[in-house]
């Protein structure tokens, strides 16, 4: 087998860590073609190509997350990850797990992880490395390992993101939720979502976004149920669609082109937390990239029309 077919093999586990460390699908993407470069430029062949690559492209993440954290706290309104349509990496055995792995909540709370303590959290908890690998990748000893995991449990723990034991029900709501969405339905919206449901959405300073969350199954549902028919008006549409491995959207323009995304944390038979990415930066690698902002001018100017 040749080197280039060895890391194809090996490409889907590493893009999945790379996404889970950073939260970036363009930055994963970024880590894995230097991982590739720096794979195909070796004079020697390692002893396993699997630790090798996992190594280095562990290693470039946390590098990458460092700088990352900096601009991160610059920036403009909430920041959630870029979301994440399909993720390359599958265990049958263990495919619930990896998909809450890689949930927004999931990932919001490993932002309060150090990058080393992310990527070690990530190396074990997610995808099983022994630590003599994770110590090879992260240059600590194993003891400094076991440590990290320790540390990164204990934060994980405190407010680990739960979510709909059963996955076929977490997708039956979520498909009553976006019927009533489709419908206008303000009261079948409400009987979906928890009393303390939040909605928020991630623009970044460069497209249109909430001033704030919405608290509240009463708001909530109100702004949903009065937003999206005049959203419906100017042919604004959206398809169901996993996102980051939970129930969610994909939202379009009249051109087709993607206008922002929307998932749904499920937990005991109710909507917990709404969130949208519509910064038009976090959406470029699922296509054509709609103008949001001449959106929400054609919005308003709708809604002052008189009829």
């Amino acid at each position: 087998m040749s080197r280039a077919e060895e890391f194809e093999e090996l490409r889907p586990l590493l893009f999945s860590i790379a996404y889970r460390v950073l939260g970036s699908v363009s930055e994963a993407e970024d880590a894995v073609q230097e991982t590739w470069l720096r794979f195909s430029a070796s004079p020697t062949r390692p002893r396993s190509v699997k630790a090798f690559l996992s190594a280095t492209v562990t290693r470039l993440s946390i590098d990458v997350l460092r700088s990352a954290r900096v601009r991160r706290e610059a920036y403009v309104g909430p920041w959630f990850p870029e979301p994440l349509l399909a993720d390359p990496y599958e265990d049958p055995a263990r495919s619930a797990e990896l998909a809450d792995s890689v949930s927004m909540a999931a990932l919001l709370l490993l932002e309060r992880l150090s990058p080393l303590e992310r990527a070690v959290f990530v190396l074990r908890e997610v995808f099983d490395f022994g630590f003599p690998e994770i110590a090879s990748a992260v240059g600590r000893s194993e003891a400094a390992c076991r440590q990290l995991v320790v540390r990164a449990r204990r934060h994980m723990s405190e407010n680990r993101p739960r979510f709909e034991a059963d996955r076929t029900e977490r997708e039956e709501l979520a498909s009553r939720f976006f019927d009533a969405l489709r419908e206008g339905d303000v009261t079948g919206l409400r009987e979906l979502l928890s009393a303390d449901v939040s909605m928020a959405g991630d623009g970044g300073g460069k497209a249109p976004q909430l001033a704030r969350a919405v608290m509240g199954a009463e708001h909530v549902s109100r702004v949903l149920g009065t937003v999206f028919p005049r959203l419906a008006l100017l042919d604004v549409t959206f398809e169901p669609h996993r996102v980051n491995g939970q129930p969610g959207a994909v939202f379009r323009d009249r051109e087709g082109k993607v206008l922002h995304t929307m998932t749904l944390d499920v937990l005991d038979g109710r909507i917990q937390a709404i969130r949208l990415v519509i910064n038009p930066d976090k959406l470029g690698h699922m296509g054509p990239v709609a103008d949001a902002w001449a959106v929400h001018h054609e919005l308003r100017r709708t809604h002052r029309s008189p009829r």
